[in-house]
């Protein structure tokens, strides 16, 4: 077994191509490393439908540039099996470590392939690639980020031509197609042959973001603003430039991409601490907002000011905000988000006479409900200019978000005034999230099979009136590991997450409130709620 082991690591180090790596896992080798050299070598990252995602390093379960080589290879032969015999792919990279290395080995593989590639001139946003994709009329698009995920981890997101991520059966078609290149010897990967593009895409994109804001709209909110470390910074002052908003005031610690992440211990608004340097920032400088992106930009977060304290805002209280704003604009479309955010959405929606659709987690799904004019996830991510990008986008959403802060401002209100008069119209939609992160999965299998054996009753004293295993799927959604409870008043899912290994429980009660002097106690008894039923959900799932 540990020969076994030993010859199947010196296999992958002779064709590993990056000197990195193969002094990594020589060293391994080289002590006899055998535990570390069975992590590494248990299996293969699983192509999926967020793509790849996981730790730098050696071997066939870390990224690396042999993984990257062989996921562009089984997306060329993919897209040729499909059709596109030398259609263009366009290919975007944030500022992780050996994102750009990642971005030019899949421009090499493409080319070698036949295709056409093109890659993005710097380190840029992800709703930008996004942007591109229908923008050039490339075939496909690739996206080298790990989002907000740790400094040690990279990933591999993938498009097609209608600038959507995959979904199934998308996804199993190119992992059969990955898993079938037995050798990198076998893919052609010549060391020129493809195009690194110039601003014009990027200026491009920055001109469709003034189809996101009202013509004529006030403009006058202040922000302070931090990239989290990422790739943000210069594309959202441009827009922002752009649409005559005053200049955000950066936090200058996480202001210019850094891959080590040093401010943060996870590189995302919602992590506790991360928004601290924006917080001391805004303390110095009185904004009417603060907006933070995540690493790669596709994420939106919200803070704001209420009795002196600054706090973040939910992204299920700025996705519906923004709802409200585009209501009160008089939009016409569909409102659509995933099962595990508010279903203050619908709400929302059912007033204004507006189309609602609900799809599983991502916005893979979301981007391609039919009609679409809004959408957004719990995630902070929201997607507010379809026709231009069919993802989240977190530099859109700033603007949004910011051009509604400045209407209310003209009116001597905030986002927390509009938030209460949502409450008092639709109920108040108090929602939670009880998120447990693990080095081992078994722990997050187990979790769920003790709910499915198990399955609640009752949480916090409401009744479970329905209870649903979505791996069956429902009249209106395809099958997807999760559970789903519809309580008196609540609503609760459980799901192991599709980009980090943790269980996610999204939490949800909702409380009629009468009138504006209501809602204290009407916070008081969700906070009450949502509190009992993280102990009680966390009891009945061993966690």
């Amino acid at each position: 077994m540990q020969d076994d082991l030993i010859a199947r690591a010196r296999t992958w180090l002779a064709e590993d191509p990056d000197p990195d790596t193969r002094d990594e896992l020589a060293k391994l080798i080289e002590a006899g490393d055998v535990t570390e050299l069975a992590a590494r070598f248990a299996g293969t990252l699983q192509f999926g439908t967020a793509g790849l995602r996981g730790e730098l390093g050696a071997g066939p379960m870390r990224m690396n540039r042999a993984v990257v080589i062989r996921a562009a290879a089984g997306l060329a032969a993919y897209l040729k099996k499909n059709g596109s015999t030398d259609g263009l792919v366009v290919i975007g990279y944030d500022a992780r470590h050996k994102s750009e290395d990642f971005a030019r080995d899949t421009a090499a593989v493409m080319t070698g392939a036949g295709l056409n590639a093109a890659v993005l001139p710097r380190p840029l946003p992800t709703p930008v690639l996004a942007y591109a994709i229908r923008h050039l009329g490339a075939v496909a698009g690739v996206e080298v980020t790990a989002s907000h995920n740790p400094p040690r981890d990279n990933g591999y997101k993938v498009y097609l031509g209608d600038g959507s991520q995959i979904v199934p059966p998308a996804d199993a078609e190119i992992a059969a197609e990955i898993a079938a290149v037995r050798s990198l010897d076998d893919v052609p990967r010549p060391g020129t042959g493809w195009e690194t593009l110039d601003d014009s895409v990027l200026d491009a994109y920055l001109a469709r973001t003034d189809a996101v804001l009202a013509e004529n709209s006030p403009r006058t909110a202040r922000t302070v603003y931090t990239a989290m470390h990422g790739v943000g910074k210069d594309t959202l002052l441009a827009a922002f430039a752009r649409a005559g908003f005053p200049a955000p005031e950066l936090v200058a610690e996480q202001a210019e991409p850094d891959p080590d992440f040093p401010t943060v211990a996870f590189p995302n608004p919602e992590e506790p601490g991360a928004m601290d340097l924006a917080f001391a920032k805004a303390g110095e400088t009185d904004p009417d907002l603060i907006i933070a992106n995540d690493p790669d930009a596709d994420r939106c977060a919200v803070a704001v000011k209420e009795a002196g304290t600054w706090h973040m805002l939910r992204g299920d209280e700025v996705g519906a905000l923004l709802a409200a704003h585009l209501v009160a604009r008089g939009v016409r479309g569909t409102f659509a988000e995933s099962i595990v955010s508010s279903s203050l959405l619908g709400r929302i929606a059912e007033k204004a006479g507006l189309p609602y659709e609900e799809t599983l987690t991502g916005f893979k799904w979301i981007a391609r409900v039919e009609g679409l004019r809004y959408g957004y996830e719990e995630a902070l991510g929201y997607c507010v200019d379809p026709e231009g990008v069919r993802d989240k986008d977190g530099i859109t959403a700033a603007l949004l978000i910011t051009e509604l802060a400045s209407g209310l401002k003209e009116q001597n209100r905030t986002l927390p005034d509009l938030l209460d008069d949502l409450a008092v119209t639709h109920g108040l939609h108090a929602t939670d999230q009880l998120s447990v992160r693990v080095e081992d999965l078994s722990v997050i299998a187990r979790a769920m099979e003790q709910l499915r054996e198990h399955p609640p009753t009752e949480l916090a004293g409401l009744a479970i009136t329905k209870a649903e295993d979505l791996t069956r799927g429902t009249d209106k959604l395809p099958p997807t590991d999760g559970l789903r409870y519809t309580l008196d008043g609540a609503r609760v899912i459980v799901r192991p997450s599709g980009t980090e290994p943790k269980l996610k429980c999204y939490l949800e009660v909702v409380v009629p409130v009468a009138t504006h002097a209501d809602l204290p106690a009407a916070r008081a008894r969700a906070t009450d709620l949502l509190t009992a039923i993280k102990r009680d959900l966390s009891a009945a799932a061993g966690i």
